[in-house]
């Protein structure tokens, strides 16, 4: 079965290379449009939207025994979300109140999939993993910021990335920090027979 991730993101496409699925990427364009307020809801809203699209997409040219994968990632501190910053100041603040405490990454993920005549199948979870970071100076902060890494990453790091200097522990997938926790998302498409 066809595997297709509904996501540019290269984090993601890194992840799911990184574990040997054979994938092509068929990026969503729907307009992203939020009606649940907890961190959770949201992500499995936002991947939900995400798969469905790809899905009717390849629905319109003919395509079957496929399968989509959704997935969005937030970040929620303050008992808030946090997306991706707007500009610098944004990120540089969004920094300040992460470092020297704990907050947590949701990553929701829907898997759409379709056989022959059958009319398309839907499962969404999502995973949650907490983040600790150290205490940073304000001149790490404009450092990191100046670097340009923040701006298009939700909570405006990258573990991954330069910020790794600052991650104090996680508790939980590492990958789902990443963008995709790509070892839940296996055990799911081999428990649906579609791996």
């Amino acid at each position: 079965m066809r595997i297709y991730l509904a996501s540019a993101s290269p984090r993601r496409k890194e992840l799911l290379k990184q574990v040997g699925v054979s994938f092509k990427v068929v990026p969503s364009t729907v307009e992203e449009s939020i009606t649940k307020e907890a961190p959770d809801e949201v992500v499995e809203e936002l991947s939900y939207q995400k798969a469905v699209d790809v899905c009717r997409k390849l629905m319109a040219e003919g395509k079957e025994d496929f399968v989509v994968v959704g997935a969005d990632t937030v970040v929620s501190a303050w008992g808030k979300i946090l997306g991706k910053p707007a500009d610098q100041a944004d990120a540089a603040r969004m920094l300040k109140g992460l470092q020297g405490g704990s907050h947590q990454v949701y990553t929701g993920v829907t898997l759409a999939w379709k056989y022959k005549d059958m009319s398309p199948m839907y499962a969404t979870f999502f995973e949650c993993t907490d983040v600790t970071m150290y205490t940073m100076t304000d001149e790490e902060i404009q450092r990191y910021v100046d670097s340009g890494e923040p701006m298009d990453k939700a909570g405006a790091y990258a573990i991954q990335g330069l910020c790794a200097a600052h991650i104090q522990g996680i508790c939980g997938d590492y990958n789902n920090v990443v963008g995709l926790p790509v070892g839940r998302l296996c055990q799911e498409l081999k428990q649906r027979g579609l791996l």
